[in-house]
């Protein structure tokens, strides 16, 4: 039962995020055109997904790794461990969400490469885009979706090993990161494809992944469940990773009281929604 319901949840957070990230896309929640801009929805959903993710690290995972009788301090060395671990993933190119850099990639064939590195959305750092060009079809995107989404499946596979609830919660922070990720993927395939249901299905591949880490995911846990309490903190320095190096920064801008006050309100859906849905899952 447990494998089930693992492999849907990541059929959800995978595949189900590329799909509604096209779905809002079409609804004109893309990235902004031009440079020096970026659509307020984008930040909205970029808030959002932070939230969704701190809550679930801190409030969640976290607490139920300390309900074990493994030590404090062993966790949060482990916690430590992870949070180098991503970094040294980022630099190697392969858990980066920033969708905002592959944007850069977009504006470099839309515009050319003096607007591609000029700060197009306001944020003073070129970042991963710096000296790669986008390799032709998208490929170096979704090589590093694919192995996102394969670790983010391994994630969500040990936190229903825990406990069904708390599988439900980390499925959809995954859920509610991938999307505004997904949307600057598409963006870039579509800008390197012409073609709108071509990016829509390679990205989907990717997101196909998702399910497969569940699968292996739920047989590794299942044979180290001694370690259990180590995999959800290793979750959990997913998500604070993802974040704080990589969404908050993208909110830190100047910006007007309205705007801010905004960005603050559904920073706090984000933790509201998770709150939600791990009640509900706990009534139920």
């Amino acid at each position: 039962m447990t494998l089930i319901a693992v492999l849907f949840a990541t059929l959800a957070a995978g595949i189900g995020s590329v799909w509604l990230a096209a779905a809002l896309m079409r609804l004109g929640w893309g990235p902004a055109q031009g440079p020096g801009k970026r659509g307020l929805k984008e930040q909205h959903l970029l808030s959002l997904a932070a939230g969704a993710l701190l809550a679930t690290a801190f409030m969640h995972l976290m607490p139920e790794a300390l309900e074990s009788e493994a030590g404090a301090k062993a966790l949060f060395t482990t916690l430590l461990v992870g949070l180098v671990f991503f970094f040294l993933l980022d630099k190697a190119e392969l858990w980066h969400h920033g969708h905002e850099h592959h944007h850069d990639h977009a504006h470099a064939h839309a515009h050319g490469p003096a607007e591609a590195h000029g700060d197009v959305h306001g944020h003073g750092h070129e970042g991963h885009h710096h000296g790669r060009p986008l390799r032709s079809g998208g490929w170096a995107v979704l090589t590093g979706d694919s192995v996102h989404c394969f670790g983010d499946g391994i994630l969500i596979a040990s936190a229903f090993h825990a406990d069904a609830r708390l599988g439900v919660v980390a499925a959809l922070a995954v859920l509610a990161h991938e999307v505004p990720h997904h949307i600057g993927d598409l963006a870039v395939l579509r800008q390197t494809s012409g073609s709108r249901r071509a990016a829509l299905v390679k990205v989907s591949l990717a997101g196909a992944v998702t399910p497969l880490g569940g699968l292996v995911g739920w047989w590794l846990v299942d044979r180290l469940v001694d370690y259990l309490p180590y995999f959800l903190v290793v979750a959990s320095s997913s998500f604070i990773y993802v974040a704080l190096a990589d969404l908050i920064p993208q909110l830190q801008k100047r910006l007007g009281a309205r705007e801010t006050l905004a960005q603050v309100a559904w920073l706090l859906v984000g933790i509201g929604m998770v709150t939600a849905v791990s009640v509900l899952a706990h009534t139920h």
